[in-house]
């Protein structure tokens, strides 16, 4: 009899240790995901927010900059050079003519653009004129190749780096690089849960279910969200860039060289990674006329877009370049190099000659901005937006339901546990993926240690307490 019960032990004991063996991955993963909510969740529930409002911002800034974008006039439109004349008689005195975007449509007005001593990195001084009567309607500041207003480029700011400059940035930087992983670990926690629970098809639907139906349902747009914000981070979006070289997959590059020397490939994310420098002062122009001239040249070299933009050269030696700058459906954002001199083509870069991988990058960043699809790209962003702060705020309210009291005892989670347990094959495999990740996403990996740390004091100190709560 004392054989049998001393057996038993034994046996459950050999019954337990399979069990945890075969389920050491799903509690892995549970800790992980609690973890990205824990601390990732403030910084994923601020882009989120903050993308919303800069998705809605065309239509905001419609109506708050009408009376600079827009006129009442009606008639034959003025060349270029009465218009640059205009601009010229209101601009500061030291300003620097750098490029025209002429009005795509009656009733818009046209910008010209100067670079001043002052403006921080991207930002150009714009003037905005009337193209029928060459009245001018405001001076502006204007950020980036979109040429965006003032309360976009805030929130543009904002939403990539709080305000802060480079140090900033890495708050966006880690949250994209977590949101991926969080979205689908929530797959493969709904996955073992449904099948943990498939005789139980009548269980109470709370606030657990409504969270992993909306991560089902958003799954996704916060993968596409994280593989799109990635591409301009800070860190691991210059490793992608130079994945893309090296791959074949860069976006060509209009060259500005009259000598005939090759351009490097273009940058998408240049703006946003805050890595373009101050524009640089462009030559002083002597005829405005250069302008018409170039943009007849363009047109007749089949850039047909409405919205294009007229840059100058920067410096002896470069061409002029007439640029599409319609990033909506269907892309136009082909460009053509000018020489000033004999007015011929010497560059020539039309999107249908991009790589299917440049066309994807381009068509990504535009669909994360909102603009591709207009007003319909607008609403699915706030849609997705919406629902990720929903997320993160059901995960916190869960969390506080079922935070650990000194009432409950729950068995520890902690990484380095489960790790342990996990046999050697799998425990090798996360070794060198967290390794791979943490080398191509730094933010992650710096972020995963910090993670890591917390959970070693937090398991030390539940150690350190046993003996004491055991004895209550």
């Amino acid at each position: 009899m004392s054989e049998r019960t001393s057996a038993l032990p034994a046996a459950a004991q050999n019954i337990n240790q399979q069990v945890t063996t075969r389920s050491w991955f799903i509690p892995l993963m549970m800790r992980i995901h609690f973890y990205i909510g824990l601390f990732v969740g403030p910084f994923l529930l601020i882009a989120a927010l903050s993308g919303i409002f800069y998705a809605l911002t065309p239509q905001i800034e419609s109506r708050l900059y009408a009376q600079q974008l827009f006129n009442d006039s009606s008639g034959p439109t003025l060349p270029l050079e009465r218009q640059i004349t205009a601009a010229q008689a209101v601009a500061p005195q030291q300003a620097s003519l750098s490029a025209v975007r002429p009005s795509s449509g009656e009733g818009e007005n046209t910008r010209v653009l100067f670079n001043v001593a002052g403006l921080k990195a991207s930002e150009r001084l714009a003037v905005f004129v009337d193209p029928v009567t060459a009245q001018t309607h405001g001076v502006m500041t204007v950020y980036g190749t979109s040429g965006i207003l003032p309360l976009r480029t805030w929130l543009d700011q904002f939403h990539r780096s709080l305000l802060l400059g480079d140090l900033g940035r890495n708050y966006s930087e880690l949250a994209a690089s977590w949101l991926w992983i969080a979205a689908l670990g929530g797959l493969i926690l709904w996955g073992a849960r449904k099948r943990k629970n498939k005789e139980a098809r009548h269980r109470r639907k709370g606030l657990r279910w409504l969270h992993e139906k909306s991560g089902l349902l958003l799954l996704i747009g916060l993968l596409f969200f994280s593989a799109t914000g990635l591409t301009w981070s800070q860190w691991a979006g210059e490793n992608i860039g130079v994945m893309r070289q090296q791959l074949g997959w860069a976006t060509p590059s209009l060259s500005m060289a009259l000598g005939g020397q090759s351009a490097q490939p273009a940058d998408e994310h240049a703006e946003h990674r805050g890595h373009m420098m101050h524009m640089p002062m462009a030559e002083p122009l002597q005829d405005p006329a250069m302008y018409d001239r170039a943009l007849a040249v363009a047109r007749g070299a089949g850039i047909d877009a409405a919205r294009v933009e007229i840059k100058q050269p920067a410096s002896a030696g470069q061409a002029w370049a007439v640029m599409e700058i319609d990033r909506s459906w269907p892309t136009q954002v082909d460009a053509v190099a000018i020489d000033p001199a004999t007015m011929a083509i010497v560059d020539l870069v039309r999107f249908d000659q991009y790589p299917l991988a440049a066309k994807l990058t381009r068509w990504g960043i535009d669909l994360h901005m909102g603009i591709l699809f207009g007003l319909a790209n607008e609403l699915v962003l706030v849609a997705f937006a919406a629902g990720l702060v929903a997320m993160v705020l059901m995960g916190y309210l869960m969390w506080w339901r079922g935070r650990p009291t000194r009432a409950v005892r729950k068995p520890l989670r902690s990484p380095f546990m489960l790790l342990r347990k996990t046999p050697k094959g799998p425990l090798l495999l996360i070794v060198s993926l967290t390794l791979l990740l943490g080398f191509c996403l730094p933010v992650m990996g710096v972020s995963l240690l910090a993670f890591l740390l917390c959970d070693l004091l937090w398991f030390l100190t539940v150690r350190r307490g046993e003996p004491h709560l055991s004895t209550k």
